[in-house]
């Protein structure tokens, strides 16, 4: 009987595995399918000239919007969807991933690491016997700690992008988006996220589909519920590597400036005489590119990469994407600018300083 137990027991943790490679694989295939045709447009050949027009006008919006495409169209305050989904998603998985770190313990340091019992964890013990080592052991409930550490500055972003959409920009009546422009951004702040933890994502919603089912079987006062204290939540946390705070540090120097810019941008519309009118904005990194708060972007989710430190290959798929994705635009949006002012300064570039 014991022998039979074992084997689905074993079974049960393979499985798992396998279906935690799989929702890694598929957002790694789903971040290389939408990054490769960014990176072709930037192929400077003539052949390539059609395709290049056809995916600015997919990503059209506001003032570089192309009329010809108006029919297939969103209203662009609809920007606001995004972090919407964001913020519920994001706060979703972060609380899911936070508990599930502290059921799996605390981040153990290099001098205690084999001293780690893992039958202590109740309840997730069976998911971790496929680790047949203490020092995986470690390194998995480390890269689970790192994983809420990352969300926790992705809540950071879209929150504020959330009230940025609500209180700081005024978009015009009548500017819109193209419907694949606002399907991809629907997708990145969906697919975004989970890439920060997905990894650990099948036995997250593993745990939590368990907690809402005895939820239902039991009710809330049968349930079994300690009262944890603020440090076990916290202290793993301040036990990370130092290039998780490096990453932070990178993150919130680009977070701090697109807030600046973003401002100077809602500055702008707000002070203009119709709410159509366009200036040449000025101020923080303005004077060096055409789209800072592009380019603030950029070093926010290399932050994200820094603090993962280098080795996820699904974060820096992300990083990858923002980067081309954000490029294209702002290239695009810096001939805009040079073609409606003659005045406009020469010296900026349109997202990479005194380069592009």
């Amino acid at each position: 009987m014991n022998s039979i137990e074992s084997f689905f027991t074993s079974l049960e943790s393979l499985l798992n595995q396998a279906s935690s490679v799989a929702v890694v694989l598929l957002l790694r295939a789903a971040w290389i399918s939408c990054t490769l045709p960014l990176l072709a447009a930037f192929i400077p050949s003539p052949q390539f000239n059609a395709f290049r027009r056809f995916l600015l006008l997919l990503a059209g919006r506001g003032k570089i919007m192309d009329s010809s495409s108006a029919k297939f169209s969103v209203p662009q305050r609809y920007f606001c969807h995004f972090y919407i989904v964001g913020f519920i998603w994001t706060t979703f998985l972060l609380v899911a991933t936070w508990i599930y770190a502290y059921k799996t313990g605390p981040v153990v340091s290099e001098s205690s690491l084999y001293s780690v019992i893992a039958s202590h964890f109740t309840g997730v013990s069976q998911e971790f016997s496929f680790r047949n080592s203490h020092s995986s052991m470690g390194e998995y409930k480390y890269g689970i700690w790192n994983s809420v550490f990352l969300l926790l500055l992705m809540e950071a972003q879209v929150l504020r992008r959330l009230i940025e959409s609500i209180y700081v920009f005024k978009y015009s009546p009548s500017a819109r988006m193209h419907i694949a422009g606002y399907l991809t951004g629907l997708f990145f702040y969906m697919a975004a996220p989970l890439s920060l933890c997905c990894t650990y994502s099948v036995e997250v919603f593993k745990l939590v589909a368990n907690l809402l089912a005895e939820f239902i079987v039991k009710g809330k006062d049968r349930m079994q519920v300690t009262e944890p204290s603020f440090r076990e939540y916290v202290y793993p946390l301040l036990q990370l590597k130092w290039y998780v705070w490096i990453g932070a540090a990178f993150f919130f120097w680009g977070w701090i400036h697109q807030y600046h810019c973003h401002a100077i941008l809602g500055s702008i519309r707000e002070n203009g005489n119709k709410v159509s009118e366009y200036a040449i904005p000025e101020g923080d990194w303005f004077e060096y590119v055409s789209s800072p708060h592009y380019l603030a972007e950029s070093v926010i989710y290399g932050g994200l990469v820094i603090a993962s430190g280098f080795s996820d290959i699904t974060t820096w798929l992300v990083f990858v994407f923002t980067v081309a994705n954000l490029s294209l635009a702002a290239g695009e949006t810096h001939r805009w600018y040079v073609r409606k002012f003659d005045k406009y300064p020469r010296n900026r570039r349109a997202i990479i300083p005194f380069i592009y």
